[in-house]
């Protein structure tokens, strides 16, 4: 096991549960997607740790272990505040942003906003504007589709059916993922999942308002695109070549978007920082 300390840092709408894994350098602030949490990272860390590098894991306000207050408005915006107040309270001058799947957002317009914090960023499997081929999940296309809020809410309302759109889902997203790969889905990331909506509070309040600002997060980002292109930032793409959704045309994409950029396409699947944790690390360590 490596060796953490544990934070719960206070933002405007309550705690946020933070790791923090010590080492040198800038750290890396890593920072997970919906509908999971910091435990996505829990393969890629003691790479990065090993290699003498502090690493830290943020659970995103109403996400694993950080509160979920009653009547929250959750965003794109709170989490990005979310970030910036993680940085505050742990006094961090300068960081390496990771963001995975829906953390990318995050973590590219903290970047924008704050580009003297942050000494790179990496993404792993994200989405952020328009791009062609961009394809999402059949379960968050239908909750980021506003006609079918209400049968979207109707879903969270049932358990059973609920968890039966998540083995659907999972289904696809392992795709012809590798024996390794679906061995440590079911091993890792389906209990984690699991966990987020089944523990009480659950995340499900989260996970719908998040989902359903999804296009217009990704319009906005679109607009953002003029700012993206004149960053200094380096950023740094690990992709999953394998992911049935975010396909590798996404990344080019963004690719061709960023001026101080690299792309390492691994084979892996949506999640990188667990199919090749090993790879992936060695790219964050030599970039």
């Amino acid at each position: 096991m490596t060796s953490f300390s544990e934070y719960r840092v206070p933002t405007a709408n309550g705690n946020v549960y933070v790791r923090d894994y010590p080492g040198n350098g800038p750290a890396f602030v890593m920072l997970h997607g919906f509908p999971d949490n910091g435990h996505i990272y829990d393969d890629l860390i003691p790479h990065l740790v090993a290699g003498g590098r502090r690493a830290i894991t943020i659970d995103f306000l109403g996400f694993g272990a950080s509160d979920k207050p009653e009547g929250a408005q959750y965003s794109f915006a709170q989490q990005r505040d979310d970030v910036e107040a993680v940085l505050d309270a742990l006094q961090l001058d300068k960081v390496v942003l990771v963001g995975h799947d829906a953390g990318g957002p995050a973590a590219l317009n903290m970047a924008l906003v704050h580009p003297e914090r942050v000494a790179s960023v990496v993404l792993m499997n994200v989405f952020y504007g328009e791009a062609p081929g961009l394809l999402v999940p059949e379960l968050i296309e239908l909750f980021s589709h506003k006609p079918l809020q209400s049968l979207a809410r109707h879903f969270l309302t049932s358990p059973q059916q609920f968890a039966w759109l998540i083995e659907f889902q999972r289904q696809l997203l392992l795709g012809d993922a590798a024996l390794t790969g679906q061995t440590r889905y079911q091993e890792l990331l389906g209990p984690l999942i699991d966990a987020n909506f089944r523990q009480q509070p659950s995340a499900a309040i989260a996970f719908a308002q998040m989902t359903s600002q999804l296009k217009d997060e990704v319009a906005a980002n679109t607009g953002r695109t003029v700012a993206l292109r004149r960053s200094e930032v380096p950023v740094v793409l690990i992709w999953g070549r394998n992911d049935p959704y975010l396909h590798l045309s996404t990344a080019a994409f963004l690719q061709a978007q960023l001026r101080n950029v690299s792309l390492h396409a691994l084979d892996a699947g949506h999640w990188p920082q667990i199919d090749a944790a090993e790879e992936s690390a060695r790219i964050m360590l030599n970039a």
